[in-house]
């Protein structure tokens, strides 16, 4: 188990203001290098995300024997196909990153490895049969504990396959598309509600054929394809720009604007959300030069009122959802969350966490079997509240604090290394 430490966050006692940008996306960055490695030549990809998941994943390539150089948030991958990656000498290292290990096990169930991928306690906790049964199915050897990790994995001869995901997830979807590359035939992917959509832009930016359909449920289907060289930059992740922006919502007179931040549509939910429960949102698109959107995005203060999110809105919601649920405690009425079963077996129990922390605060918070309610306004006070080692949680917890009327001590603040290193400085510079 991970050390944690305790951080006190104070109320602002003034409107936030300013602008920040935010690390590389991290869904992009793993996808981004994944790809890069199985693609001969030399790929450049900057903005790259510092992220300990990110860091996972360049650990993992480099112990496939991988050549990867990094400066800062730039990095230099040269891809060696999938018949030169090699054996591990020890197990691959996933670290507390569910996308690595099961983004891995899809780009890997085609080559000739015998492997294992494992990771910390709190990955070990993580449900990995969802992506174990389809990569079976293909023709690939996995062995799961119990479902979970550790996971055995000996890659073989592939055959594509048509798979309805029985539960909306991108890692799910990306692991069996990055499989079809290597898969004879077709592989399709059937979502009865589109998740978020990386995977896909990046190969057809990269010449891989990809063809969508949208009815009946969403279609994405590869075929067998060796994708090329790229020189890339990764744009700002919007879930990391998120609790920045739910920091100017939350704090009355408060106006924030994120730069260079990705406007991927299948991960801008959340922007709607705000919309809804009377924030003030501005989105400024740049021009695309790559696989993905960017832009600015300015969020102010505004009356909150309550919302409800049913399940057709939690795949593009998953990593803010802690945030909907701060923000509910703020605003007039009950905001309820349903169909988001997915929380409680993310890097926490994101239900219950969430929940125990905001009742700390004083909130009128109860859980659901799939969700929760938060019945609001509510005075939130100072005091002590547990990430539970949960970055996201950590992060919802910290923009809590800034409408509390003293300072909350968080503990395990430090997990937002996770996905955002300099969370708390860049808060901090908004005040």
């Amino acid at each position: 188990m991970r050390a944690t430490t305790v951080t006190e966050v104070r109320p602002a006692r003034a409107p936030l203001s300013g602008s920040a940008r935010v690390p590389g996306d991290k869904s992009i960055s793993h996808r981004m290098a994944l790809v890069a490695a199985v693609a001969p030549g030399r790929s450049a990809i900057s903005g790259f995300s510092r992220a300990g998941d990110c860091e996972a994943t360049l650990s993992v390539l480099r112990d496939l024997g991988v050549p990867i150089e990094r400066a800062s948030g730039d990095i230099v991958i040269e891809g060696v196909g999938w018949d030169r990656l090699l054996s591990p000498e020890r197990d691959l290292d996933c670290g507390r990153s569910g996308t690595t290990m099961r983004l891995a096990c899809g780009l890997l169930a085609g080559s000739a490895l015998d492997l294992t991928l494992t990771g910390d306690p709190q990955l070990l906790a993580r449900p990995m049969e969802r992506v174990a049964e389809p990569l079976r199915l293909m023709g690939a050897t996995v062995e799961t504990s119990d479902g979970r990790p550790p996971v055995r994995l000996q890659g073989g001869w592939l055959s594509g396959i048509e798979y309805e995901l029985p539960v909306a997830s991108a890692q799910v979807k990306s692991a069996v598309l990055l499989a079809g590359l290597r898969a004879d035939g077709i592989t399709t992917i059937v979502e009865a509600v589109p998740s978020r959509d990386h995977t896909e832009r990046l190969l057809s930016w990269l010449d891989v054929p990809v063809e969508t359909a949208e009815s009946p449920g969403r279609r994405v289907s590869v075929r067998r394809a060796e994708p090329r060289a790229f020189e890339a930059s990764v744009p700002g992740d919007i879930s990391s720009a998120a609790p920045l922006l739910a920091a100017a919502a939350a704090v009355p007179g408060s106006s924030v604007t994120i730069e260079d931040v990705g406007l991927n549509p299948t991960r801008t939910a959340f922007l709607e959300v705000l919309a809804r429960l009377g924030a003030e949102v501005e989105i400024e698109p740049s021009a695309e030069t790559g696989p993905e959107p960017v832009g600015a995005v300015t969020v102010a203060h505004g009356d909150l009122r309550a919302v409800e999110i049913g399940e057709s809105e939690v795949p593009a919601l998953i990593d803010e959802l802690p945030l909907v649920g701060v923000l509910g405690a703020l605003s007039e009425g009950a905001t309820i969350v349903r169909g988001a079963t997915e929380l409680r077996v993310k890097e926490s129990d994101r239900i219950a966490g969430l929940v125990g922390g905001l009742r700390a605060l004083g909130a009128d918070a109860d859980e659901l079997p799939d969700g929760f309610t938060v019945t609001g306004p509510a005075k939130l006070s100072g005091g002590a509240v547990d990430s539970v080692g949960d970055h996201r949680l950590a992060m919802a917890f910290a923009v809590a604090a800034l409408a509390a009327t003293g300072p909350l001590s968080i503990e395990g603040l430090d997990s937002v290394a996770d996905s955002f290193p300099s969370f708390v400085p860049t808060l901090e510079s908004l005040r």
